[in-house]
């Protein structure tokens, strides 16, 4: 049987590196004449109030447009860049047209033809993925002939690793984004994103590691300059590889798992044949986990400044993106409001599975979702519900307020300009560059 070929090089230069990543894989041997060529970053999460650290967070410009040269010089004129960012506000158009202008994507649609596409803005259509469940995916993508799928090399806080399967989340719409993170304990986040690529065309992955990024997927992680890209014509001996680089056996990442047995392959990659660098030899490990407690009640962090007379429980996979966005703020919130006194048996939960503990003194229910799964429940003592979707920083801060938790309204309400905060650790380093993220 023909085994998918993987490719792992080194980055050294433009252009030069993907191409030979690419041409070693054969990854555009399929690409058929003429094709109407999809092509999908991973812009995880934007934000227009401060500088951005994009490393690790976001695919670097530089293979992009790398990417689009190659399909270029094989006469494929019909090329579609399309992106549907994590936003507080779904509605809200300038901050994808800051992103996509500040990345260079319009420069490359004036130079090469592209078009650029918040696919916010586009129409979905659902898809049936096998076994009863249906996500809306956008339309542009649907209607191509061809996938170039470029995510970053990444690990992930819920899903161990975020890669070219991982990637594709950002091409279905809100509802089918949230009913992935479900409390349904079989069909849960890892089996949904399992299932994402069973409807993909023909396609090429590439592996973004200029920039690597520990325990993300956003800019609480922590980024390397790792000069690593994989690259193959199969999605998942791509992600199999990419996860083994890493740190992690395919048979530890639960999607990866799912998405062989969808396809009938040993979820230990056995039938994937490599070419360039040694997996072996580019792997570093990346931790994906924030540490907590043993009990899984507070961030270790919170523990070591001792903090007491709170339960703020470790994220499971139900809690989706949009409340992942205020949940990372909010803790940085509460750690800024000790001041050595134990507050008053307090416990925030999160997501849609948790349930409160009996006793209990004050119990503030972090978002709509959990406000439904628990707003009769009778352990409660003193109920606190923040009821958006997502929940509004101001929200946030009169619920902490209300609990005896007097948090700075300012860390809250300022969350545009949190990430600014994260790119302080890069700025004098030399080997994150910003000119990775830009076209020329």
């Amino acid at each position: 049987m023909h085994k998918p070929i993987v490719s792992v090089v080194r980055y050294e230069k433009p252009l030069a590196s993907v191409r030979k990543a690419v041409d070693l894989c054969g990854g555009l041997d399929h690409l058929p004449a003429r094709a109407r060529v999809f092509i999908k970053p991973n812009v995880a999460i934007w934000t227009r109030k401060t500088a951005f650290p994009k490393y690790g967070v976001i695919t670097t410009s530089r293979v992009v447009e790398d990417a689009v040269v190659l399909l270029k010089e094989r006469g494929i004129d019909d090329i579609t860049l399309g992106e549907g960012i994590v936003m507080r506000h779904p509605k809200d158009r300038e901050t994808p047209a800051h992103a996509f202008e500040t990345l260079g994507y319009n420069r490359l649609g004036r130079r090469y033809g592209v078009k650029v596409l918040d696919l916010h803005q586009r129409p979905f259509e659902a898809v049936d993925l096998g076994d009863g469940v249906a996500l809306s995916f956008n339309v542009d993508f649907l209607g191509s002939d061809f996938l170039v799928d470029l995510p970053v090399l990444k690990t992930h806080v819920q899903t161990v690793v975020s890669l070219g399967i991982k990637n594709l989340k950002g091409l279905i719409d809100i509802p089918s984004r949230k009913k992935c993170h479900s409390d349904d304990l079989r069909k849960d986040l890892h089996y949904m994103v399992g299932k994402l690529a069973n409807r993909i065309p023909p396609s090429l992955t590439i592996l973004d590691g200029i920039y690597t990024n520990e325990r993300g997927p956003f800019f609480d992680g922590a980024a390397r300059r790792s000069n690593t890209l994989v690259a193959s014509a199969d999605i998942l001996a791509a992600d199999m590889a990419g996860s083994r680089i890493l740190g992690y056996e395919p048979t530890e990442v639960p999607h990866l798992v799912h998405a062989a047995r969808e396809r009938g392959r040993d979820p230990e990659g056995s039938w994937i044949d490599s070419k360039g660098e040694r997996i072996e030899g580019a792997a570093r490990r990346h931790e994906y986990a924030f540490p907590y407690t043993d009990d899984g009640t507070l961030p270790l962090p919170l523990e070591q400044m001792g903090i007491q007379g709170l339960s703020y429980r470790k994220y499971d996979l139900s809690l989706c993106t949009y409340c992942s966005v205020v949940n990372g703020v909010t803790l940085w919130s509460i750690a800024k409001a000790w001041k050595g006194q134990p507050w008053d048996d307090v416990e925030i939960l999160t997501g849609k599975a948790m349930k409160p503990t009996p006793g209990k003194k004050k119990t503030i229910l972090l978002g709509k979702c959990m406000y439904q799964a628990n707003r009769d429940n009778p352990a409660i003592r003193e109920m606190i519900a923040v009821k958006g979707c997502p929940p509004s920083p101001q929200a946030i801060v009169e619920a902490l307020h209300r609990a005896g938790i007097d948090v700075d309204p300012a860390h809250l309400e300022g969350i545009d300009t949190h990430p600014g905060i994260f790119m302080r650790r890069y700025e004098k380093r030399p080997e994150f560059q910003e000119s990775f993220y830009t076209v020329e």
